[in-house]
């Protein structure tokens, strides 16, 4: 029997946060001390075990099927199962999880005084659920572990956040669990529908009604959408993020807003196609108003932490773009996309946690002229502003240019509009720099910083090679991800792509009825495209 990998890689930060509450022994500031430690090992172990898939011989990049397979009986009597796997879509995912964790962990050494051992368990308790909603391939799985993550980063918002942390914790579980429950109602229908299996590698040659499939859909957006956030279902986010600690926005803008992206990419497109075709040039539209309107709130922020907020909301408008275009170079660019994102709004969230800590504000006006006071902070600052722009040589650059030219041919106009958010993504950002950055400094709070030190230093390290090594050798990712994304956009074929034609045409041929006066199409006409299934497995 081959190691589980997985089921280890998934569990044992769980078992690490379980083993913390067992350190009492000594003063307060031992025991704090000793639960850091035990994060920190954790958490390093995990990720060195997920960096270790990578060179497994029974892993290969060039195959699209889930692999790692891992399948034991949970409930067979009812149909669920605990299904493990892993394929070019959820490996990125799973490396960056285990990634951030320690890197939060390093974060949080100093910010958090209160309530130590609770706040790491909680923290290796939520990187556990994220890496099992990434590696689950039975859908009931999948869905326990998108709910389980709910408890511990409302713990860690609500408990250890600012001051409206109460607030922002309950916002952020409302928006997510309501959207669950609707999620959980289109699983049991394909669980009934599908010859009751959870299955998700059968899932997509299932047979159903497009009718019914848009019902499905709408379901799943409802989950997916909210935790992206797309637009309008965004306004949890800027409240979570400023009222977060410094790393829970670092793990909530690093990881939990791409499993919304994961599940279009696992669920709605796979097993829903011609819903999706059908959707999709409403998921340009709002993808569009995200990329346009947040990079414009962004640029009237006076705090740093919700401008970097906003700016994640206009960033994902992208990789949902790219999504639904599905087209090979699109799918790639938006797994790239969510990647790069992930480091970047990371880095950029802990340079805020990192000023923060100091000064104990977010004001912008409170800065000014960091850079002859702290310069090595100013010298990262720049770099991951740049790297948020898109300069090319930086790994966001491949993603965004990926994400265009393979949404064009498919959505010409809502690309066109999305290219706007790259120049207002440039503008507030290279606002905020010069505010902070440059400058002479006004105020003797500032006068007054230190530089980083030796354990901040070592937190940018990892992020910065990545953005290096992703902008200048962009096939260290895209050679994980091209079997996957490729498969995932023949499975839907040219149809959905006619679909999405016919629907735009459809829509554009109405806007002309309304304005002309012309006879609009008979209403018993059907309006959505006869469906195009695989055969049942």
């Amino acid at each position: 029997m081959d190691f589980p990998i997985l089921s280890t890689i998934t569990f044992l930060p769980l078992v690490g946060a379980f083993m913390i509450f067992f350190i009492m022994n000594g003063e307060e500031e031992v025991v704090a001390h000793n639960s850091k430690l035990a994060a920190l090992w954790t958490s390093l172990i995990t990720f060195a075990l997920s960096v270790s898939i990578l060179f497994n011989h029974n892993y290969d990049p060039t195959s699209a099927v889930f692999q790692l397979t891992e399948t034991h009986g949970w409930l067979p009597q009812m149909g669920l199962y605990y299904r493990m796997g892993i394929d070019g879509i959820s490996l990125p995912f799973v490396l960056l999880t285990t990634l951030l964790t320690p890197i939060c962990i390093l974060v949080s050494w100093k910010g958090i005084t209160q309530k130590v051992k609770g706040y790491m368990a909680a923290f290796l308790a939520l990187e556990s659920f994220v890496i099992g909603v990434f590696c689950a391939t039975d859908l009931m799985l999948f869905y326990v572990f998108w709910e389980a993550m709910l408890i511990p980063m409302f713990l860690i918002i609500g408990v250890w956040g600012g001051e409206r942390r109460v607030y922002a914790a309950l916002k952020f579980f409302l928006y997510t669990f309501v959207g669950s429950v609707l999620m959980l109602i289109a699983i049991l229908y394909l669980f009934f529908a599908g010859g009751e299996t959870f299955n998700m590698a059968l899932l997509p040659q299932l047979i159903i009604d497009p009718k019914v499939q848009v019902w499905l859909w709408l379901a799943f957006f409802a989950a997916f959408a909210v935790k992206v956030p797309m637009w309008p279902f965004h306004t949890w986010l800027p409240d979570a993020h400023v009222q977060a600690p410094t790393a829970g926005s670092v793990i909530l803008a690093g990881v939990l807003l791409k499993m919304g992206a994961y599940g279009f990419l696992r669920l709605s497109l796979p097993v829903l196609p011609e819903a999706s075709a059908v959707f999709a040039p409403m998921v340009f539209a709002l993808s569009v108003i995200a990329i346009v309107y947040a990079a414009l709130v962004a640029l009237m922020q006076q705090d740093v932490k919700k401008m970097i907020a906003y700016s994640s909301v206009s960033h994902m408008g992208f990789i949902t773009l790219g999504i639904f275009a599905a087209t090979t170079e699109s799918i790639q660019g938006a797994l790239m996309q969510m990647v790069n994102h992930g480091i970047v709004s990371s880095a950029l969230f802990m340079l805020i946690g990192v000023v923060y800590d100091r000064m104990h504000t977010r004001d912008l006006n409170r800065f000014g002229g960091l850079v002859k006071v702290i310069p090595l902070y100013s010298v990262v600052f720049v770099f991951f502003v740049m790297a948020s722009v898109a300069l090319p040589g930086t790994n966001s650059f491949v993603g965004e240019f990926l994400i265009l030219v393979g949404s064009y041919s498919v959505a010409p106009t809502p690309t066109i509009f999305a290219t706007l958010g790259v120049v207002l993504g440039a503008a507030y950002m290279l606002w905020l720099t010069k505010r902070m950055i440059f400058g002479t400094p006004e105020t003797a709070e500032v006068q007054r910083l230190t530089d980083m030190d030796k354990r901040e230093i070592a937190m940018f390290i990892p992020l910065v090679f990545l953005v290096l090594l992703l902008g200048l050798y962009p096939k260290a990712l895209l050679g994980i991800t091209e079997a996957s994304a490729k498969n995932l956009s023949e499975s839907l074929g040219a149809g959905y792509h006619e679909t999405l034609m016919r629907t735009k045409d459809h829509i554009v041929g109405q806007t002309h009825d309304m304005t002309t006066g012309a006879k609009t199409k008979d209403a018993n006409e059907p309006s959505l495209p006869a469906a195009t299934m695989k055969e049942a497995h």
